[in-house]
């Protein structure tokens, strides 16, 4: 039997040709590919400044640098997300203090803020969970109440929107992910957008160890490496002309799967609003028999996964108080099979077997 992945999305003939059209004219690493993805993105996005880089990761860590966050300093973030918005926040010294999330959806709850809010508070991170907008009015108002920043951790989001536009592009930095599970990919690769010119110079230079060019004759303020390459970019220019199509098809697999679910009574999907510019990237449902679906499903050829576990669980980020909207979601949260490339029949089959796990 055929496994049924969790994921999948695809490469093809365009990749491999722009590609391969790349290295013909020595385009390999970070050039005018690059900047041509760059610019590609700002203008879909409706931003004038995006910066690439190795990958969503990278990018979290680099607007937080740009941004002067540092030793001593806290930044808010949800208890539930990837670790990378955590990790990115302790790459810089500062320290990352949790805020549990809604009761009905697994982002971050603004009405839990200002209680987490110290003198060393610096920024804010919310997390737009999977295509859902955190409530970004409300955050914008405590921001500038308590003069904080804001970055947007939009690794899930790309393209995905609420009343005010594209998630990602509403506060001081927005950070994007191009990893294999995302709409568009180059594989690895990430990039960060701001409207700042002052913040998007300090971007570049931060992800040049601190200089404009290899020409430097002098040594302007610490960086690192954290350059993309235009082979990624080639990738990326041709997976950006399916983003429209992608996001279509990801909408009709999270059509047929709310339909599914009323006649399953053991699943309850975590839903988005599609009518107000939210898309899913993934297919994400609650069980309270999580192992045992995820083991059924297994012995019929088809691949779940659990979401990854609460921030709280670690041994290493410091607990403040207690996070009870995030337990169900971390303890029955399941990752049923989706993907740009996930073909309908995948999901039928699927389908079929979860009535079967019914019966």
């Amino acid at each position: 039997m055929r496994e049924i992945s969790w994921w999948r999305t695809s490469f093809g003939n365009e990749e491999v040709e722009r590609l391969r059209k790349a290295v013909a004219e020595e385009h390999i690493s970070e050039g005018t590919l690059t900047r041509q993805l760059e610019q590609e993105l700002a203008q879909s996005l409706g931003v004038p400044h995006t910066v690439m880089t190795t990958s969503g990761s990278s990018a979290l860590l680099l607007a937080l640098m740009a941004l002067g966050i540092g030793r001593d300093d806290e930044v808010l973030v949800p208890n539930r997300t990837w670790i990378a918005t955590a990790h990115a926040v302790l790459m810089t010294g500062a320290k990352a203090v949790l805020v549990d999330v809604c009761p009905d959806i697994p982002v971050m709850d603004a009405s839990k803020i200002k209680e987490k809010i110290t003198s060393k508070t610096k920024a804010i991170l919310p997390v737009h969970l999977n295509g859902r907008s955190v409530d970004m009015q409300a955050i914008e108002k405590i921001a500038k109440e308590y003069g904080l920043l804001v970055v947007e951790d939009a690794a899930q989001a790309l393209y995905s929107k609420n009343s005010k536009g594209f998630l990602g592009t509403q506060s001081n930095a927005g950070c994007f992910s191009l990893g294999i599970s995302k709409l568009i990919s180059t594989g690895q690769g990430g990039f960060v957008v701001t409207r700042n010119p002052q913040v998007y110079e300090k971007l570049k230079l931060i992800k040049n160890h601190g200089v404009v060019d290899i020409f430097t004759d002098t040594w302007n303020q610490m960086g690192f490496n954290f350059k993309f390459t235009d082979l990624l970019a080639s990738f990326g220019l041709v997976q950006m002309t399916h983003a429209e199509e992608r996001i279509k098809h990801l909408k009709e697999l999270y059509a047929r799967y709310s339909q599914a679910m009323k006649d399953l009574p053991f699943l309850s999907l975590i839903p988005v609003k599609i009518s107000e510019g939210e898309f899913p990237l993934y297919i994400e449902v609650l069980c309270k028999q999580r192992k045992k679906l995820i083991e059924f499903l297994k012995d019929k050829g088809i691949q779940t996964r659990p979401v990854p576990p609460n921030l709280s669980i670690s041994g290493y980020l410091e607990k403040r108080g207690t996070f009870p909207n995030s337990e169900r979601f971390g303890n029955e949260g399941i990752y049923l099979p989706c993907g740009p490339a996930q073909p309908l029949e995948n999901v039928e089959a699927v389908i079929k077997m979860l009535n079967k796990f019914k019966e």
